[in-house]
């Protein structure tokens, strides 16, 4: 009843590829997850759900609120789970701190929470007005209202084409410093704008269904956030903390994630310290797209890690 009853509350909470990851991991009896992005606990309960009760987990997350989150949800197996505050990054760091050996499975979830974009006071989206923050973890680091209203222009364009692969960057940067001669930029309504009225008119119909401001708040999310830097980091740090004849599973959103991926997992499989379980991304189906618009540039790949 406790378990029933504690998923009942996050019952509109699925996490992306869900089954997908589970198949890919197939975690068994007695062995150790570690969930890089744990987020809202919704792929950390299911693998845990379907290994029986001896199955332990770790799990790790910027974001202090989510943890919360994920603590409630994960309450029926809690004797079973411990939480950590952290940059998964720091993967190797945490397992020492959790006096643990390695990982048997291993999961990093890229993508951003729905708590983080649904909420405006996280300032993570322009569907409604909120201040510029974006940072995960709110404790520390610059935010997204610091980097608009700082950066030289030449390094904001630099920045938003970089990171949003966005064409019209030193257009975008021109008109952010512009409109901050007059006041700081501190809202994401103001923002949007901005970028809005920065883009030639038939670009904006060509757009049509991608907000035009998409890119400049995905590039400004992943500079705020250090996201590549973070992505490097736990790649190289997969050979240290990797079991023999672990499973490791990455999910990204977009090909700046994919791509280093994708890299290195190809690079072990040639060493042959790796298997690649995943000759090609997978992606959501049909019906899981249809269901949920955020996983149709989700693209899963996984390992096995030989050593």
């Amino acid at each position: 009843m406790l378990a029933s009853a504690a998923m009942d509350r996050f019952a509109g909470h699925t996490p992306v590829l869900r089954d997908e990851v589970a198949e890919l991991l197939s975690p068994a009896a007695g062995e150790r997850i570690v969930d890089c992005t744990v987020g809202l606990g919704g792929h950390a309960a299911d693998l845990l759900s379907r290994g029986g009760p001896d199955l332990r987990l770790i799990g790790i997350d910027r974001d202090e609120a989510n943890l919360a989150r994920a603590k409630q949800r994960l309450a029926p197996f809690a004797p079973r789970v411990r939480l950590f505050h952290a940059d998964f990054a720091d993967v190797a760091q945490v397992l020492e701190q959790a006096e643990a050996n390695a990982a048997d499975v291993l999961l990093a979830d890229l993508g951003v929470a729905s708590t983080q974009l649904d909420d405006p006071g996280r300032g993570f989206s322009f569907a409604a007005d909120g201040p510029l923050d974006m940072r995960m973890d709110t404790g520390r680091g610059r935010t997204a209202a610091d980097l608009v209203n700082e950066l030289r222009e030449t390094d904001l364009a630099d920045l938003i084409y970089r990171y949003g692969q966005e064409r019209y960057s030193r257009r975008i940067a021109r008109a952010i410093v512009h409109a901050r001669r007059g006041r700081r930029v501190e809202r994401t309504g103001m923002l949007a704008e901005i970028v809005v009225g920065a883009l030639p008119a038939p670009v904006r119909r060509r757009r049509r269904g991608v907000h035009p401001a998409t890119r400049t708040f995905q590039a400004l999310r992943i500079a705020v956030n250090d996201e590549l830097g973070s992505l490097e980091r736990l790649l190289a740090a997969l050979p240290d903390v990797l079991a023999t004849g672990a499973r490791a599973a990455v999910i990204g959103f977009h090909s700046l994630e994919d791509r280093p991926v994708k890299r290195a997992f190809r690079a072990w499989a040639a060493e042959q310290r790796a298997e690649v379980l995943t000759r090609k991304p997978i992606t959501a189906s049909e019906a899981e797209s249809r269901r949920n618009t955020r996983s149709r540039s989700a693209k899963l790949r996984g390992i096995r890690w030989i050593g």
